[in-house]
């Protein structure tokens, strides 16, 4: 029993950080400094946009930031990012909800009459790591 035990530990240890992937993000044309980048990475489509497989944010500066989201099993993965000029946490939308802050996706996917899907903002991220870079709009 122990040795099946010792087996079942070292085997969870040994695929635990291998596997774990630091996603660095360029994101372009920063308007202006203050307030921060807030990114939100999602693993598949029934997630997107929805539940976040992690998250992370930068002081927003004016030209370029980068935002480093660190320790991510590799596979598929698709993010959106904005930045929150206010601090409020929140990505401000006009009455007609189109936003007002400015934001972008992977891939710098657009959307018709709406966010992209997943499939469009989709890469993917190696064991290895990887880096992106999108523009602010």
């Amino acid at each position: 029993m122990k040795l099946i035990q010792t087996m079942c530990c070292a085997a969870l240890l040994a695929t635990g950080p291998a596997g774990a992937a630091d996603l660095t993000i360029h994101i372009d044309d920063v308007k202006a400094g203050g307030g921060s980048i807030k990114v939100a990475v999602y693993s598949s489509a029934d997630t997107f946009l929805k539940s976040p497989a992690g998250a992370a944010s930068a002081v927003a500066e004016r030209d370029s930031v980068t935002v480093v989201l660190k320790d991510l099993p590799a596979g598929e993965y698709a993010f959106v990012l904005f930045h929150d000029a206010n601090s409020n946490d929140k990505l401000d939308r006009n009455p007609l909800g189109i936003p007002t802050e400015d934001y972008a996706f992977s891939n710098n996917a657009l959307g018709k009459m709406g966010p992209p899907s997943f499939e469009q903002a989709r890469f993917a991220l190696p064991a290895a790591g990887a880096s992106m870079r999108v523009s602010l709009r």
